[in-house]
């Protein structure tokens, strides 16, 4: 893979992550609990917890994705 092309992904990796983020906040409006009806507040605790968890483990992902491709396009030796 070129140099170019590695650092292009690696920078849509980090990218992704605000992404990440604003799906994360959407959710977390999302089942916020209101006078009206909807879910409770264990619910929405339950829904926030597992989503963040599930969206904390794509970041970390993406940061080790990211942080490999930019040391591919400077070089760097594989240590695989």
């Amino acid at each position: 893979m070129p140099p170019r092309i590695a650092k292009l992904i690696a920078v849509s990796a980090f990218g992704a992550i605000a992404l990440f983020v604003f799906v994360f906040v959407v959710i977390a409006i999302a089942v916020v609990p209101r006078r009206t009806g909807g879910i409770d507040i264990t619910q929405a605790m339950v829904t926030w917890i597992s989503v963040g968890i599930a969206v904390l483990a794509l970041i970390a992902v993406h940061i080790i994705i990211g942080r490999g491709l930019f040391a591919f396009a400077r070089g760097a030796r594989s240590e695989i």
